[in-house]
């Protein structure tokens, strides 16, 4: 998600509810308070969202490395004779020819 796009969207929720807030409280400065402890806790949950996104592309990135490198080394051991495809590593053959 772009900053752009979560700007616009943070700012219409504030405003909404700042708006539902002023109705039901009649004050301006619950309002205001109530308001600013919202965006606090939106700007919380953004910021846990970027680190659950950085930390997942992370997890990912070690197991692409890995598959990748336990590729390489099934295939620079046995070369197949062409017509012939490898086995897969915990997969065992089939019984039919």
């Amino acid at each position: 998600m772009s900053f752009l796009l979560f700007l616009r969207g943070f700012i219409a929720v504030l405003v909404a509810f700042a708006v539902a807030s002023y109705a039901i409280t009649q004050s301006a400065w619950t309002t205001f308070i109530q308001t600013l402890i919202c965006a606090v806790i939106i700007q919380v949950g953004y910021f846990i969202a970027i680190l659950f996104m950085v930390w997942r592309s992370g997890e990912t990135r070690k197991r692409g490395e890995t598959l990748s490198r336990g590729e390489n080394a099934a295939s620079a051991g046995d070369i197949q004779p062409k017509g012939e495809t490898a086995q897969l590593p915990g997969v065992g053959r089939s019984p039919l020819p």
